[in-house]
């Protein structure tokens, strides 16, 4: 197959926006570009990992791998990669361009939407986002190896601490040759490490913009003026003050319901909801409610209406 045409995908949705714009179900999707050539036949192959979103209170949070043959080292550090957020907008696009257009650089992205984050952190037990992160990490790199490619060196920009996440790394793949690097900076540092970073914000820079509401007859107060989805933005700010809108659902699947500032705002303007163990149907008393319920009547438990569970199709 061809390489992804990830600007066009990304943008329009391609043949099924409605998994990559509002998928609130399942996971978000994971793009490959084609592996190249180089990278096959046992080459000795490097590959860094980075992110981008992972503050922001709305939109995906997305990850990135970059790779290309140890041996091309010399000439890929003469590429302009850089930490993407040294970069200007116009200059990640032409420098992902010139990723895509490099025969020996393959590039792996993952997209973990807004309403996956939320499930995941409003779990009874939650599943925190640095082990989204890191499973994400891994995820990838199992993806490029299912490819027949030959990893030796994985380095990644660290998320929480890089001594046990390392360690985290080295058991996940015991005995697979590969050698980890897990540092701060990474992204600066190491340029397969910046061309992750400039995959995964260009990825982040083309959904968020050309989100797809998939509330049905809704319509934002300003748009999509969030600007760049971080709670320090003034304009992301105004954007969340300005569309908190439904007292019960509070606010679309957009934005990140586990994250403390849109917490706050659910809890100061969104209405209190009590959940009954009762079976709908039936009208008979849930099986709960024999369960470690001394009182032997309904339990209600308060709950704010942000506080949803979201139910989608698993894909």
């Amino acid at each position: 197959a061809e390489a992804v045409e990830l600007f066009k995908v990304l943008t329009t949705g391609g043949d099924r926006p409605e998994e990559i714009f509002h998928s609130t179900g399942g996971d978000g999707l994971t793009f490959m570009s084609d592996v190249p050539e180089s990278c096959l036949g046992g080459a000795d192959v490097v590959l860094g990992i980075d992110e981008a979103g992972r503050g922001s209170v709305l939109g995906p949070m997305t990850y990135s791998a970059a790779y290309w043959p140890v041996s091309m080292q010399e000439e890929m550090e003469q590429k302009p990669f850089d930490d993407s957020k040294a970069l200007t907008h116009e200059k990640r696009r032409k420098y992902f361009e010139l990723i895509q257009d490099t025969p020996d650089c393959g590039y792996v992205v993952r997209v973990l939407q807004a309403s996956e984050i939320s499930r995941n952190m409003l779990r009874k037990v939650p599943y925190n986002l640095n082990d989204m992160s890191h499973d994400s990490a891994m995820e990838m790199i199992r993806n490029v190896q299912r490819q027949g490619v030959k990893l030796t060196k994985c380095i990644i920009d660290t998320v929480g601490i890089p001594e046990s996440y390392k360690r985290k790394l080295d058991k996940a793949f015991e005995g697979q040759g590969i050698e980890f690097i897990v540092e701060k900076k990474a992204d600066a540092n190491y340029k397969c490490v910046s061309a992750a970073s400039i995959c995964a914000k260009v990825a982040r820079d083309e959904i968020t913009p050309n989100w797809v509401f998939p509330e049905e007859g809704y319509t934002p107060v300003n748009g999509k003026e969030w600007n760049s989805g971080y709670p320090s933005d003034p304009k992301c700010k105004a954007w969340m003050e300005s569309n908190l809108v439904d007292k019960v659902f509070c606010y679309p699947d957009v934005i990140r319901f586990s994250w403390g500032p849109i917490k706050d705002r659910i809890e100061e303007r969104g209405v209190p909801v009590v959940w009954e163990d009762e079976d709908e149907e039936t009208g008979q008393s849930s099986m709960s409610d024999f369960l470690g319920n001394s009182d032997g009547g309904k339990r209600k438990r308060q709950r704010l209406g942000g506080n949803k569970v979201q139910k989608g199709i698993e894909r």
